[in-house]
């Protein structure tokens, strides 16, 4: 069986956050070197009990995507909130669920279920089933996402080499059109891998999992419930052709319903009371909603009218380096601002350009690795100052905010939102 070195956990060295609390809580925004990204500690908050509410209405269980953030902060912000809490976590990379464990969340009970978010790398198991035993010392449970039979056969390799082997609990990964990850239910590669899986030993199906990527594109309410249904379409029609193979193989349905998983931002934002009550089509499982951009939020998510902009907790403040009158292609001016890709990210979005200026008639209309240009939206806007500061919010916060060593916190509760209030140090490397 292939294997890799293990999760570096230990080789890579974090700031100290009791370190950059000492050197910035307190203080004043003004005079933060540039590009800095700022997270609104309330309005991240705010939008967590939004999203459990969310799930509550919907009748479910919710489990929280840590990627965005990528911080024990934020991952106790999502998890336990005003309105209701959770226990359930998918996590992007195995740094990710190993800081999971080395932050407390696990130990002190607040994760118990971590689902590592990519179909299982056959040359990771032995990774994997290191942070299984790890977690399971507190009663934690580690799951994965399978979407190929020969995945079912390496992890039955690798538990036949154990002396006390175990049962791995998996969400078949399921392909409703996006083409990104995932099986289609409609192929005969579907059905290969459920009786696999139903006739391996050392794999149980938990449930279906999906994910509407395509959402993004959602302009309005109605489109992203029709993404939501389909998700849910796509998980049931999985889970009912797994109880048909199971019927037809001679074994019983599972004790515990299957679970059905879906969600992304924009459909999350969708479930409610009424959309559930839209859902005729009988269910073979139990409904799980799941969402990772929602706590911080960016122009993507806006522009699918879901949410508005007060809603967005993270913004990049930046500098005005140099000005060009009227350089523009219809002869507006320009500006040179110190952020560029690596703070912004290429990622765009429907409303173009790679972050809309807060409070003035600017967007960062072209960009390079270290530098932006600012360009104008409107021509009738105040011109911009050598040495003004800007702050800016971008499409994408999952990859902005993992440009940066550490983020700064404020709360707007707190004086207004302008002085730091914590450093969160976000988790870093595969």
């Amino acid at each position: 069986m292939p294997t890799q070195t293990k999760t570096p956990i230990n080789l890579l060295t974090k700031p100290s956050k009791a370190t950059l609390v000492e050197e910035f809580v307190g203080k004043s925004l003004d005079g933060l070197r540039t590009p800095a990204i700022i997270i609104d500690r309330k309005i991240f908050s705010e939008n967590c009990a939004k999203m459990h509410r969310k799930a509550a209405d919907w009748g479910t269980g919710f489990r929280a995507h840590l990627k965005t953030h990528k911080t024990s902060e934020g991952a106790r912000l999502q998890l336990i909130s005003s309105v209701d809490k959770t226990d359930r976590v998918i996590v992007s990379t195995l740094m990710e669920a190993w800081e999971v464990v080395n932050t407390g969340l696990v130990q002190d009970g607040t994760v118990k279920d971590i689902l590592y978010g990519l179909p299982i790398p056959v040359n990771k198991i032995a990774d994997m089933s290191e942070l299984w035993d790890t977690i399971d010392v507190n009663g934690g449970i580690v799951r994965i996402l399978l979407d190929h039979p020969d995945q079912v056969k390496y992890l039955d390799e690798f538990e036949k080499q154990r002396t006390i082997s175990r049962k791995w609990s998996a969400f078949v990964k399921i392909d409703g059109g996006q083409k990104r990850a995932g099986v289609s239910t409609i192929t005969p590669h579907f059905e290969t891998l459920l009786i696999t899986i139903l006739q391996s030993s050392f794999v149980s199906i938990y449930g279906f999992y999906g994910h509407a990527g395509n959402s993004y594109a959602s302009t309005s309410l109605s489109e992203a419930s029709s993404f939501l249904s389909g998700e849910v379409q796509a998980v049931n029609d999985a889970a009912n052709a797994a109880l048909s193979i199971l019927k037809k193989l001679g074994l019983e349905a599972p004790e515990t319903p299957f679970v059905l998983s879906v969600g992304a931002t924009p459909t999350a934002h969708a479930a409610s009371a009424e959309t559930r009550a839209t859902l005729s089509t009988l269910l073979h499982g139990t409904l799980e909603l799941h969402a990772g951009n929602y706590p911080m939020l960016d122009l993507q998510q806006q522009h699918t009218t879901l949410i508005n902009k007060s809603q967005i907790a993270q913004r990049v403040r930046a500098t005005v380096v140099s000005y060009y009158p009227r350089r523009g292609k219809d002869g507006s001016d320009e500006a040179l601002i110190d952020a560029g890709a690596i703070a912004f990210s290429k990622d765009t979005g429907p409303s173009g350009g790679y972050g809309d200026v807060l409070g003035k008639a600017w967007r960062v209309g072209r960009i390079s690795q270290e530098h932006g240009i600012l360009t104008r939206t409107d021509s009738s806007d105040a011109k911009l100052q050598l040495g003004e500061v800007v702050d800016i919010v971008g499409q994408h916060a999952c990859l902005i905010a993992a440009a940066y060593p550490w983020y700064y916190v404020v709360d707007s509760d707190i004086e207004n939102g302008e002085k730091i209030v914590d450093m969160w140090v976000p988790w870093k490397g595969w």
